[in-house]
């Protein structure tokens, strides 16, 4: 699908494939986050744009192997210290799952301090 883009070629397709999970990508091109398409080498603004556009309506019927079950998105503190693993660099997943954890471990009641140390120290592993 991303060859079928114009100004996308084999080199480009490569790249954004290796900066991006195909889950995330999936996502990005779902939600029209121009930016995280655009973080891959020989992706500008306009491309990452066109790419978004262009394949928001074939992404949604594609099914994304991997055979992990969906993570709950989490609320509250949960969210917030999802935020915080994301600016730091980490991938949706791996913060998504990192909190979960630290949440399933400290308790609903946790602060948000407290979720982001446990949550870092579980996503190093």
């Amino acid at each position: 699908l991303l060859t079928g883009v114009q100004g996308v070629g084999a080199r480009v397709a490569l790249a954004i494939l290796s900066a991006l999970e195909p889950g995330d990508l999936s996502r990005a091109i779902a939600s029209q986050d121009k930016a995280m398409v655009a973080r891959a080498n020989g992706v500008g603004p306009k491309l990452a744009e066109r790419i978004v556009r262009e394949l928001k309506d074939k992404v949604g019927g594609i099914a994304i192997g991997g055979g992990a079950s969906p993570v709950a998105a989490p609320v509250g503190a949960g969210a917030d210290a999802v935020s915080a693993l994301l600016n730091l660099g980490f991938r949706p997943a791996e913060a998504s799952s990192a909190v979960a954890a630290a949440e399933e471990e400290l308790g609903a009641g946790a602060s948000l301090d407290a979720l982001v140390r446990l949550a870092l120290r579980k996503a190093a592993k």
